[in-house]
């Protein structure tokens, strides 16, 4: 394993933890201990340390160590109107390119999604969530698009959580993913964009970010 793919899985892994919550607001992460769990030595994670300041997850602070900032309500406002707008540009993008494999993959996670919905199973809920955007990223063919899409879901993936624990609006949010895959079925682009706008707006307002920033 080359220095450069280590230490981008060691950015990548601490990244995750500091998303799923592992690490809390505030709590110092030392590059002793991470070393220690990850099983290298301190300078890749001083690397991925430097480099997670400069995503914003992580405050450095001289002579005294490296501290989770977290993604705060205004980061996530600020993300969900973002993605309002992009999704829609790469769902349009995805009508263009989607292959006939990912349109089955598309169903398939709807399918899923229904199943799991009949039985409460909220974990999976997430997850097929998740991955019903994921092959959408996958399917606009811009490898750019993909990779900002992505980063801003695992952001905000703690929220996404949150939004689809009650029935109700997992029930809504399936409702609006079937509207989605029909309009990419039909290679209605204009409506398939549209519908993804306000599917992500949809998200946002459930979450009550709008009158929680500041």
């Amino acid at each position: 394993m080359d220095e450069y793919s280590l230490r981008g899985q060691v950015f990548r892994a601490i990244r995750r933890d500091i998303l799923k919550g592992r690490y809390k607001e505030h709590e110092e992460l030392r590059e002793a201990t991470l070393g220690k769990e990850l099983g290298v030595s301190r300078t890749p994670v001083r690397e991925a340390l430097r480099q997670l300041e400069l995503e914003g997850l992580v405050d450095i602070i001289p002579n005294k160590g490296a501290y989770v900032t977290g993604i705060s309500k205004k980061d996530v406002h600020d993300i969900y109107r973002i993605r309002s707008m992009l999704e829609g540009l790469c769902v349009r993008w995805a009508v263009e390119n989607i292959t006939p494999e990912e349109l089955e993959e598309l169903e398939e996670a709807l399918l899923l999604g229904e199943y799991h919905l009949k039985r409460g199973n909220a974990e999976q809920m997430t997850e097929l969530d998740g991955r019903f955007h994921q092959i959408l990223y996958e399917a606009s063919r811009s490898r750019i698009m993909s990779h900002v899409l992505s980063d801003f879901h695992s952001y905000v993936q703690m929220s996404r959580r949150n939004s689809v624990k009650t029935k109700e609006r997992a029930a809504k949010s399936l409702e609006e993913h079937r509207g989605i895959f029909e309009a990419i079925q039909k290679g209605d682009a204009d409506l398939a964009e549209r519908l993804a706008n306000i599917h992500i707006l949809h998200v946002m307002e459930n979450l009550h970010i709008e009158e929680e920033t500041k």
